[in-house]
């Protein structure tokens, strides 16, 4: 079993940045792919990143991409989603989750507003 935990959302202006994280507890996170998630209001949920468990290979969903940054520190435990240039259009829930394809884990979640 895996734990997640989210942190690092809140409000930001448009045109501005964000780091979010994740920290994980149970078994070490290195044992999973792991990514992030985001459910806009009304809508969804749809992909954002995910990283390999090494790390070396990363994937980006077509919105985020040139923007957004996954990253991952298997010594500590932790999962990140660097955000910048954030368009209110990036406003949501979003989600830490580990080992696809099934996305078994998941976090609470952890709310990005961004305002234009």
């Amino acid at each position: 079993q895996v734990h997640l935990e989210e942190s690092g959302g809140g409000l930001v202006q448009a045109g501005g940045s964000l780091r979010l994280s994740c920290a994980g507890t149970g078994r070490a996170l290195r044992n999973f792919d792991m990514g992030w998630w985001r459910q806009p209001p009304g809508q969804v949920r749809e992909f954002v990143a995910s990283i390999s468990k090494s790390g070396e290979h990363t994937w980006y969903g077509d919105p985020v991409k040139g923007r957004f940054s996954i990253s991952r520190d298997n010594a500590e435990n932790t999962l990140s989603l660097q955000m910048n240039n954030l368009k209110p259009e990036d406003t949501a829930v979003y989600y830490c989750a580990a080992d696809p394809p099934a996305w078994d884990y998941w976090g609470q979640g952890t709310q990005v507003t961004v305002s234009s």
